[in-house]
């Protein structure tokens, strides 16, 4: 189904350019990256692991689309997981969850699941093919293949792949054409807009992967006029909201509307629930009732009001203290709001006061030099006595990681450490 679907596509564009690799070199139109996939030998292995942000990884992708094969992209260095047993019916695609709040799983697709995904982003982003997709996130994460792949091979929205997200490269890349579209993560933004390097030509800026601070999506508004709309999705059903308006949000937990073709609600446990065509199939090998018949129950916690999605923090993250529970995104939210905060985090520890249940902590990376004792007088004036971090924690930076997510569980795994050391 895949496979046929691209050959309608690259028959349709032929002549139009599909692909180029700004860092290798290299380009192709539909009908060259048509005709260089179709003399490939099929091949008898059941599993593709297509491994690379080149040019090479779409042309592993069709390639495994023609023979059959299921497709499991994996990050460069990434070890190809080791899938035993019969797959369910009608598997084509396997991907990796990003690990944010547990180890990370297999999510199993068919092919009528990855091409509602991709129909359902282009047609709520209104993704065109004069506007290329600039590549600069990885291809193999579910965001990446997601908005840049399956576009260029269901739906026939070129890509330029960039490869280095540094700003002289994404300047250089921009200038290739005359509007383009550029999907990444709220750390590039942040990059680009203090280095002055977001192309004016941009038409459309997506950012997702992990949460957009208002803050900084207002700064570039108002740098430039660039309106940052805000993508919320998940490894298990892909695209689930987008914020299409077109000033800056108002408030950091609003996740967007629904995509097209989504339907949502919020279960008994207060976190978000996803249903539609795009859902997966399964976890494997390890069935969950969090998936299943085209569900999938999130770990979000959520409200909706208005038909627009709000986020109110993992299920899995809240802090305890003394019986009663906050979210660590409620405390980024007004640490962010600090002048001279970068980035920030908040988790729970275990107390010393066994009564008193968890420490908050903030780690926090700052444009200049504050003192913990500032920032905490700061946080007194916004939130409750109870929400403010006892334990400050100043870093250079969060270092993001490949998919730009700060993942809280490894800061307050390296807490812990550090404050064992001191003992």
């Amino acid at each position: 189904m895949l496979f046929e679907h691209w050959r309608q596509i690259a028959h349709a564009c032929a002549s139009q350019i599909a692909l180029r690799d700004l860092t290798r070199g290299g380009q192709w139109t539909f009908g060259q990256l048509a005709a260089a996939v179709e003399p490939a030998s099929r091949t008898q292995a059941p599993m593709a692991f297509p491994q690379s942000d080149s040019a090479e990884f779409i042309f592993n992708v069709l390639r495994a689309w023609r023979s059959g094969q299921i497709v499991c992209p994996l990050e460069p260095g990434q070890v190809a997981p080791i899938i035993g047993g019969e797959l369910p019916p009608g598997a084509v695609h396997i991907k990796s969850t990003s690990a944010t709040t547990g180890a990370p799983r297999l999510v199993v697709f068919t092919a009528a699941q990855l091409m509602a995904d991709a129909e359902n982003i282009v047609s709520t982003m209104g993704l065109r093919p004069d506007w290329p997709n600039l590549g600069v996130i990885s291809l193999a994460h579910s965001y990446g293949f997601s908005n840049l792949v399956l576009p260029l091979l269901l739906h026939g929205i070129p890509l330029l792949l960039v490869g280095a997200a540094l700003p002289e490269a994404l300047r250089r890349a921009a200038t290739l054409e005359e509007a383009v579209t550029l999907p990444a993560v709220p750390a590039l933004w942040r990059a680009w807009h203090e280095a002055g390097a977001i192309p004016g030509h941009v038409r459309l800026a997506i950012s997702a992967g992990a949460p957009l601070p208002v803050a900084l999506e207002r700064s570039i508004f108002e740098a430039g006029g660039l309106k940052i709309h805000n993508f919320y999705g998940s490894s298990e059903c892909g695209g689930i909201a987008y914020d299409a308006t077109a000033e800056p949000r108002l408030e950091g937990a609003c996740a967007g509307a629904p995509l097209r073709n989504v339907r949502v609600s919020v279960g008994d446990d207060g976190c978000l629930q996803v249903s539609g065509p795009a859902v997966a199939e399964t976890y494997w090998p390890e069935p969950s009732p969090k998936l299943r018949a085209s569900l999938f129950h999130t770990s979000d916690l959520a409200e909706i009001c208005d038909g627009v999605i709000y986020l109110r923090g993992r299920a899995s993250d809240q802090i305890n203290v003394a019986g009663r529970k906050v979210s660590p995104e409620k405390i980024e939210e007004v640490l962010a709001t600090h002048p001279q905060v970068r980035e920030c985090l908040a988790f729970g520890v275990p107390s010393a006061d066994a009564e008193r249940g968890e420490t908050i902590v903030a780690c926090v990376a700052l444009k200049a030099e504050v003192k913990g004792e500032t920032l905490k007088q700061f946080a007194m004036t916004k939130l409750p006595d109870w929400q403010v971090p006892r334990e400050w924690w100043l870093v250079e930076s969060l270092e993001a990681n490949r998919r730009g997510k700060f993942l809280r569980a490894e800061w307050r795994r390296r807490y812990l450490e550090k404050a064992g050391s001191r003992r």
